[in-house]
């Protein structure tokens, strides 16, 4: 089980930097300059493969927690609520960004400004509405067993490999304009 929570981790953190990487980005812009699509693709690409596994893994969350938990439970069923509405809302902002990497691919120097918006949004609402909730998470912590957890996390070699290939891909394309700090 530790070899599990150290490798999503691992995960969580480097989703943390590419989102602070887009953060930072999509707040200094591009100022128009094309050089900044092949990073700002990237970014899209991480986002896609990233968030439609934890995305399935927090679907498969809520499933366990409606099999486990107590549903008649008015503190339950609105955590199981919330749950949804930020899946909901996480993909709604992902696909308008992804829809905006589509306009660089496109054509880099007019989907620019799509991008940074759609980036900036996405960015945004992932700070607000995503990570640690209390409701879903303490009913998790609750109620799961450490088979719960890894059945949960389904992390498999190939998925660990193309997450890691494609934070590298982001950092490795940063454009010279963009200053990037530790936060």
């Amino acid at each position: 089980m530790a070899e599990l929570y150290e490798r999503v981790a691992a995960e969580r953190r480097r989703l943390r930097q590419v989102r602070q990487a887009l953060t930072q980005a999509t707040t200094q812009t591009s100022e128009g300059n094309a050089d900044w699509a092949p990073f700002y693709i990237a970014i899209a690409d991480y986002f896609e493969a990233a968030m439609a596994r934890l995305h399935a893994q927090d679907i498969r969350m809520g499933e366990m927690l409606r099999d486990k938990a107590d549903m008649g439970e008015p503190d339950n069923q609105h955590a199981m609520a919330e749950l949804e509405e930020r899946l909901s809302g996480n993909q709604q902002h992902l696909k308008q960004m992804l829809a905006a990497r589509d306009e660089l691919n496109a054509d880099a120097q007019a989907g620019l400004q799509s991008f940074e918006s759609a980036g900036k949004a996405y960015a945004d609402y992932i700070v607000a509405n995503m990570g640690h909730h209390p409701g879903s998470t303490n009913m998790a912590q609750e109620l799961f067993s450490s088979d719960d957890w890894a059945h949960m996390a389904d992390v498999s070699e190939a998925d660990q490999v193309r997450e890691e290939h494609l934070f590298e891909r982001v950092f490795a394309s940063v454009p010279a304009s963009l200053v990037l700090t530790e936060q």
